[in-house]
């Protein structure tokens, strides 16, 4: 394996690789998503320890959809128990993926701790209460949380967004997969970069405009039926590119070739 350099554009490829491998078994991509959003939903209802366990299974979670995506092109068969494909490899990859899994609860808690110096949370409390007024504070507010959110996340995506799998498939240590996947994505910060943009628009903009549009006729009440399947299929999409980004990234010895 070796570290590729892409071009700009090849993060527009990166989405278009994702719609193939989706199309490949969408029923059992959609299903594992569906079932990853439902446990974490579950789990949050668990003050703390939940939160902590979805954190800390994050990277597990992650090298389960990658390798359903390797199924998925070898025509296999997928199952929900792929999740769980990390925990049972080698004991020391099981180990690295946990400590990995901890590493990224304690970034994200510090995340939160450094967000909740710049916003104000009782602000933003009328935007997630059906039973109080929505202020333009609240919506400033929130705009801001994101905008700071966003920034502060980026460093943890650019850690995080390969090293699951370079520890699970390449056998790396904690700080080399970290490192590595760093190098990736500034080595090809601009096909990322790209990538990001086209996602931002397809998961927020669209469903934006939907949502306006279905207001402008008074059909506001069906905006969530309509938004959510959209949601759910352009999130299980983007899951199936990210596979597509480690595959342009990183050239494996043996070669896996991806629609377009």
């Amino acid at each position: 394996m070796k570290l590729n350099s892409v071009g700009i554009q090849e993060g527009y490829h990166w989405i278009r690789q994702g719609f193939w491998l989706f199309k490949q078994n969408p029923i059992a991509f959609l299903m594992l998503v569906f079932i990853y959003v439902l446990v974490a939903q579950l789990a949050i209802l668990i003050p703390i320890i939940g939160v902590i366990t979805v954190l800390v299974l994050t990277p597990t979670l992650s090298v389960g959809f990658m390798t359903a995506c390797r199924q998925a092109i070898q025509k296999e068969r997928i199952i929900p128990q792929v999740y769980f494909c990390a925990l049972r490899s080698t004991p020391l990859i099981r180990k690295r993926i946990l400590q990995l899994g901890l590493l990224y609860a304690i970034m994200i808690f510090g995340l939160s701790l450094i967000l909740g110096l710049f916003i104000n949370v009782q602000a933003i409390i009328p935007l997630i209460s059906n039973d109080q007024a929505i202020t333009p504070e609240a919506i400033h507010q929130l705009y801001w949380a994101l905008l700071i959110g966003g920034l502060l996340y980026f460093p943890i995506a650019v850690l995080m967004w390969f090293s699951p799998v370079l520890i699970a498939w390449e056998n790396m240590s904690i700080p080399q997969a970290l490192f590595s996947s760093w190098i990736a994505c500034w080595k090809n910060r601009g096909a990322f970069l790209y990538y990001i943009l086209i996602w931002a628009a397809i998961l927020v903009a669209i469903p934006l405009l939907v949502g306006a549009s279905l207001d402008t006729v008074n059909l506001g009440q069906a905006a969530s039926f309509i938004i959510a399947p959209i949601s759910m299929g352009g999130l299980t999409i983007m899951h199936c590119s990210f596979y597509a980004s480690w595959k342009g990234c990183f050239i494996a010895d043996e070669a896996t070739v991806l629609g377009d």
